[in-house]
């Protein structure tokens, strides 16, 4: 028997693969290593991007690689720290982006849940991690359920915007229906790759007028 693992719409999504042998190998895996070892984000904060943003709900999609891996950071949304944590480098990009492209202030937290709660999907593809080591926790079951979660929402009819930064996002876009949704992809905003195009793609002006051609509100991607 499983037991109920999200209190949003996504849990009957995804109900079925919470009962296969893969997800029920990586429950395993995990208890261990949170008992073992130091593990972000904390337990119950998993799931948080998709407590925060329900399927109904979704408008936009922002895929990251793994969590964060050092202490206090991790918060279970992509690309966002708890609040009064140092920003780290392809957060810091991704705002210097947003004011370029928005012409916001850069934020002084790097505290993302005001665009989760208005229907910006912060997803991880991998959504543990080891403290210390990134990729720590890659191909042990995660990739599978959060392909699973990409190719609901590329499959719905609701048009959504999928934001893939760096090639491990780019690598989702066949799971996903472009007749109609809107898919941006750019090179990761890390300190490594931002200026090989991530600067000047300007997503987040994108993401809003595909959502207003589509006749949806759009995000306000304002943080102070």
């Amino acid at each position: 028997m499983t037991h109920t693992i999200l209190e949003n719409d996504w849990q009957p999504l995804l109900k079925e693969e919470f009962s296969k042998p893969y997800y029920q190998n990586l429950r395993e895996f995990l208890k261990e290593e949170y008992a073992e070892k130091t593990i972000f984000p904390e337990m119950n904060s998993i799931y948080q991007a998709l407590h925060n943003t329900p399927f109904s709900k979704v408008k936009v999609v922002i895929l990251g690689q793994d969590p964060y891996h050092g202490k206090g950071q991790a918060q279970g949304l992509s690309f966002s720290v708890q609040p009064g944590v140092k920003i780290p480098p392809s957060l810091r990009n991704i705002f210097k982006e947003l004011s370029e492209d928005t012409g916001a202030s850069i934020p002084q937290s790097g505290n993302l849940e005001k665009w989760s709660r208005q229907g910006v999907l912060l997803l991880n593809t991998v959504l543990t991690v080891q403290e210390g080591k990134a990729n720590s926790h890659q191909n042990k079951g995660w990739e599978t359920l959060t392909n699973e979660i990409i190719r609901l929402l590329g499959e719905r009819e609701q048009p959504t915007v999928f934001i893939l930064w760096g090639k491990p996002a780019a690598s989702k876009r066949s799971l996903i229906n472009e007749d109609n949704h809107c898919v941006i992809v750019s090179p990761h905003p890390s300190p490594f790759a931002a200026r090989k195009g991530f600067f000047g793609s300007r997503p987040f002006t994108r993401a809003n007028s595909f959502l207003k051609e589509n006749g949806i509100e759009e995000v306000d991607w304002t943080l102070e």
